[in-house]
């Protein structure tokens, strides 16, 4: 039996019941940020001008789109890593990193929680230029944990309920749909940001997913998440719907605009936005049953749910590729990971109890997908970093842009693809 990292199971405030995935349903003042992102220009991350996220055989992604969307569970891609694979990974890295700079991350401001720019300008006033692509839909998540009424009284950064967690963009440039041989649709989401992000990120025993929704995996358990992640999903209040219903609802109307077209959606996030990116992608498949192929590039991401959970995934046909760097904790959180057959721990009566005390508490998770794994310590100007700066997504992106296989774990060539000013922290929340 192999154990994996053990949560922390912590409710704060009284908790409502946990909300379910239908298909009607329409930390402290001074916290680490998982990312250290740029807040100011940096021409380095326009797609087409000195840019690491060169477009290389753009004929062979056109012809082969569906490969690298994971419809073959991008099998012999890997490893070593396809470098069309590569590129487009940075790409979609970089519509998470533009969903970061756009995020207020300013306490003092009126506008915390909020996105700095106008639908329109948020590519470009982020810096990510020349993408093709145009952004049609703000996402904003909801804490669904009931605060007590004092709370309003309080700053922004502890009552703020409902933030800006990240945008929908669709491809209208012709050369850019040619390139790609179909019309894309990203949704991406940011990390976590704000202290009742936190709170909830926290709440890490598993929940049933829906009641009306048929859940049963091939194991015969219910599927289940993690309840923070589906609470932020779920819930909304009377000023701001629900990001689940705000996500269905954008997605219905690019598949009436487009779906008679090759068409993707690719759902992209990193950290707390990874989680947001699986539950969104299972939710769609889900409740269209005339959806495109939906794809989840994950950054950073913590496990999600249970085995029957990704059960359900595969059923549905949804594709998920992680990127992981085996020096991330964050990656492995929250709860554990049982294998029945590895019996590393083989003390005399004590795997079976400590199996089924974890499967009482809702602590056993299942990893998804497919998964990218790097590592921070085979990066030498990476290796003497500390504990956040292995979460943060500009490390991701460099270990990306080096990785070449598992017997060649970076580019001796590769060029560090952020600035040391793109390095800096964010001021602390």
């Amino acid at each position: 039996m192999r154990l994996a990292a053990i949560a922390v199971t912590f409710n704060p405030f009284t908790s409502p019941a946990t909300p379910k995935l239908t298909q009607s349903s329409t930390p402290s003042t001074t916290t680490i940020n998982p990312l250290k992102i740029n807040t100011h220009e940096n021409p380095q991350f326009s797609w087409k001008h000195g840019s690491f996220l060169t477009h290389s055989n753009s004929d062979k992604l056109a012809k082969n789109w569906m490969e690298y969307q994971g419809i073959n569970n991008w099998d012999g891609l890997l490893d070593p890593l396809d470098d069309t694979l590569r590129s487009e990974i940075l790409r979609y890295g970089q519509f998470v990193e533009a969903a970061y700079r756009s995020f207020d991350f300013d306490t003092s401001s009126p506008t915390f929680g909020s996105c700095k720019f106008s639908k329109n300008s948020l590519l470009t006033r982020s810096c990510i230029q020349e993408t093709g692509y145009k952004p049609i839909k703000n996402l904003r998540a909801t804490c669904g944990i009931q605060l007590p009424g004092w709370i309003d009284r309080g700053p922004s950064w502890v009552s703020t309920q409902s933030s800006w967690v990240g945008y929908v963009a669709v491809c209208q440039d012709k050369e850019e749909i040619a390139r790609l041989g179909r019309r894309d649709v990203v949704v991406a989401f940011r990390g976590t940001a704000t202290c009742l992000e936190w709170l909830e990120n926290l709440r890490a025993t598993l929940t049933s997913l829906s009641d009306d929704v048929p859940n049963v995996g091939s194991h015969g358990g219910e599927a289940m998440v993690e309840s923070g992640f589906l609470s932020l999903y779920t819930s909304g209040n009377a000023t701001c719907p629900s990001l689940q219903s705000m996500v269905r609802e954008e997605i219905g109307r690019v598949l009436e605009a487009y779906g008679d077209e090759p068409l993707s959606l690719t759902i992209t996030g990193h950290s707390l936005g990874a989680a947001l990116a699986t539950l969104a992608a299972y939710d769609i498949n889900s409740n269209f049953g005339n959806a495109p192929p939906v794809t989840v590039i994950s950054f950073g991401g913590p496990r999600v749910g249970n085995q029957s959970f990704r059960c359900q995934l595969e059923k549905r046909g949804t594709k998920i590729l992680r990127i992981v760097n085996s020096d991330d904790l964050i990656t492995k959180v929250p709860g554990f990971v049982i294998e029945n057959n590895d019996m590393a721990v083989n003390v005399a009566g004590l795997t079976s109890w400590v199996q089924k005390r974890v499967e009482e508490a809702q602590l056993v998770y299942a990893d998804v997908g497919q998964e990218l794994r790097l590592s921070s310590k085979e990066c030498p100007h990476l290796s003497k970093g500390g504990v956040a700066s292995c979460h943060e997504l500009s490390t991701y992106l460099e270990l990306v842009n080096g990785f070449v296989g598992s017997n060649c774990p970076v580019r001796a060539t590769a060029k560090r693809v952020l600035g040391e000013h793109h390095r800096k922290k964010l001021a602390p929340l």
